[in-house]
């Protein structure tokens, strides 16, 4: 009992805190545009119906996935530049720290305007949002090989594509994973962003409409869908750290 007990913390604890929400809710009289308890939020839920959750759902994951996979397409090859290149290195970082540093809700009305307002923008937004992390921990991994594996590789004349394939990509393998985990943590995010500045659909798009008009249980449920699709890409992401690349668990460490 107490294995199962420790297993299982995190749900329990979950669960706890539902029941204290709910009793207080009832208990204090909480108006429910304040804040709705959980089975005012299932109910509100229920009410929209699951053709509409799905509708919004796969709208916020179409942006949040397609910026995430040009994040990994431009994030991957630019690592690799800059640890092949330190005058590179020297030029790109300061300038993806500036990026970084920009906050995109201000940038994003920009983006809207400049793009127009249909996916594109969004997209844009998301990858900017997701590309960061990638571009930083991937280049640690590469530049994380010891001297002299290097040094072995260049006295066994090896070139330069097999010395990232065999030697600087297994060891940046960890660096990787964790950044993607993030990485697609922060999609979800800039998907978010994407939509309270332009979108029609969307579970951001879904959240603005409802607080906007007092629907507040509605509002709760899109968050709550939207915590739950971001901890089941992390997941997701983590899975395949583990079924493709199992030797490198922990050793970022």
């Amino acid at each position: 009992m107490p294995a199962l007990l420790h297993r299982h913390a995190s749900l329990l604890v979950f669960l706890l805190a539902l029941v204290l929400w709910e009793f207080a809710c009832r208990t204090l009289h909480v108006p429910e545009y304040i804040l709705p308890a959980p089975t005012k939020i299932w109910h509100a839920a229920r009410e929209l119906g699951a053709a509409r959750w799905a509708e919004h759902l796969f709208a916020t994951l179409e942006v949040a996935l397609a910026g995430y996979a040009v994040a990994i397409c431009l994030a991957l090859p630019l690592a690799v530049a800059i640890t092949r290149s330190a005058l590179l290195s020297r030029i790109v970082m300061p300038w993806l720290v500036v990026i970084q540093s920009t906050p995109i809700v201000a940038v994003a009305p920009i983006i809207v305007v400049t793009l127009g307002a249909g996916v594109l923008p969004r997209v844009v937004i998301t990858t900017m949002i997701a590309f960061f992390p990638l571009v930083v921990s991937t280049a640690l991994g590469l530049a994380s090989v010891p001297a002299e594996l290097i040094e072995l590789s260049r006295s066994l004349r090896a070139t330069t594509a097999r010395q990232y394939w065999q030697i600087r990509m297994p060891f940046a393998v960890p660096y990787l994973f964790s950044a993607l985990k993030v990485s697609i943590t922060l999609a979800i995010v800039g998907a978010v962003v994407a939509e309270f500045v332009a979108a029609e659909k969307g579970l951001g798009y879904l959240i603005l409409f409802t607080t906007s008009s007092f629907k507040i249980p509605v509002a709760f449920a899109a968050l709550a869908l939207l915590v739950i699709s971001s901890l089941l890409l992390y997941g997701l992401v983590q899975w395949l750290h583990r079924r493709l690349f199992p030797w490198s668990q922990g050793a970022q460490h």
